[in-house]
């Protein structure tokens, strides 16, 4: 989960910040982190008009999100597996990401065969109902256990340069 916290730190959405990390057998396959697809303008830059609309106050959370650029970071994830070459849902894959996934993130990950997800906090749009028929096992984690370690290892990092 620490590495998921980590990923999260690269995301250029300027609305939400979510970090992904699938593992299997205890290894780390790939990772992810929400924003805009490779070469097009970053979301914090004014690539996403509908986050920019978002910020400003001028579109409800949750609205819209058909007509975001970002991808989601769990989205980002699987593709990347995708990309590799690794079958990621196969000997019970883990999905560990920042938020409980969306509607789409998570029929990705059940498509591909992920049965477990494990995340830091909820989200508006998750399909419980969905999750619970395909036999998905979602446990949350404490997030202030989480983010201690965080702050320490990053306190220990500035400490050592």
């Amino acid at each position: 989960m620490i590495q998921a916290e980590l990923a999260k730190l690269r995301s250029n959405c300027m609305t939400r910040q979510v970090g992904a990390v699938i593992v299997r057998n205890h290894r780390q396959l790939a990772t992810g982190y929400n924003g805009t697809p490779p070469g097009i303008t970053n979301c914090f830059d004014g690539g996403c008009t509908r986050c920019k609309l978002r910020m400003e106050g001028k579109m409800e959370a949750g609205a819209s999100l058909d007509r975001c650029l970002c991808n989601h970071a769990e989205a980002n994830a699987i593709m990347h597996c995708a990309i590799l070459g690794i079958e990621a849902g196969i000997e019970g894959a883990i999905l560990y990401t920042t938020f409980v996934p969306c509607l789409e993130c998570s029929k990705m990950a059940i498509t591909i065969g992920i049965r477990k997800f494990v995340c830091l906090d909820s989200y508006p749009e998750t399909d419980f109902d969905l999750l619970r028929e395909a036999g998905v096992e979602v446990v949350q984690l404490d997030k202030e256990k989480i983010t201690k370690w965080v702050k320490k290892l990053s306190t220990n990092h500035e400490k050592s340069e």
